[in-house]
């Protein structure tokens, strides 16, 4: 196999775990379509770049014999190998809005970088009719490089955006995930949560979008109307 066939293939290994999370040797292989000595020779070689780090896999109750399959991770220099949009010069840029605009200015700036959840969120909805709110705004994002997808709850949605394109600026400017997560409630209309972020050291950006349906056991068609029906007895004279 050619130096350069290798080296698209390793890009794609680390792509396959930035949008899917941590992923053992076994699961890449079939996602990818690819041996899984093929893609633990690539492992290893990420691995020795720095790129992957190889964790034991969270304990889920009892196993069975034999050693529990590793799960590979991306380190940070691993997410650097995708764009970064902003950089030391853009951490350099929001200091001096701080030193010479104060905390409002910055504010500010969080609320119209992300401006585009709301510009895009009623365009793709329109599009994409079947999907559900928190599908859409995985489109969203995604649109914008942070490799969103969403994972069903208990209680709801939860909105996993497995890149960050902002994370090294966030990490010293809260102010843009708490933009993002204000966005995301305005367009929901809901109160939204912010369970994790790339910014601190957590393996992806976590949103827990809450569904009354699923919360209250009813069906969420008939959780909304239960609820409308409320507030309507609530206000009755």
């Amino acid at each position: 196999m050619a130096p350069g066939s290798d080296e698209s293939t390793r890009q794609r290994v680390v792509r396959a775990i930035l949008v899917n999370g941590p992923s053992t040797a076994a699961s890449l292989a079939e996602q990818l379509d690819l041996t899984p000595a093929a893609v633990r020779r690539h492992l290893d070689q990420l691995v020795a770049e720095s790129a992957l780090e190889a964790r034991d896999p969270a304990s889920r109750g009892s196993r069975g014999r034999g050693r529990p399959a590793k799960v590979f991770a991306l380190t940070d220099a691993g997410r650097q190998r995708f764009e970064q949009q902003y950089d030391d010069l853009a951490v350099q840029a929001l200091r001096f809005l701080a030193e010479t605009g104060g905390e409002e200015a910055v504010r500010l700036f969080a609320e119209r970088r992300v401006a585009f959840v709301e510009e895009r969120f009623a365009e793709v909805a329109d599009a994409h009719p079947d999907l559900r709110p928190a599908e859409v705004l995985a489109r969203v994002f995604t649109d914008q490089g942070y490799a969103a997808a969403v994972r069903e709850s208990p209680v709801g949605d939860q909105l996993c955006q497995q890149h960050c394109p902002v994370s090294h600026v966030a990490h010293e400017f809260p102010q843009l995930c708490e933009a993002e997560t204000a966005a995301i409630s305005r367009v929901l209309d809901t109160h939204v949560q912010r369970l994790a972020t790339i910014a601190h050291g957590d393996g992806v950006c976590t949103t827990c979008i809450p569904d009354p349906g699923r919360a209250s056991g009813l069906p969420p068609v008939a959780a909304t109307r239960s609820s409308s029906t409320t507030k309507k007895e609530k206000v009755a004279p």
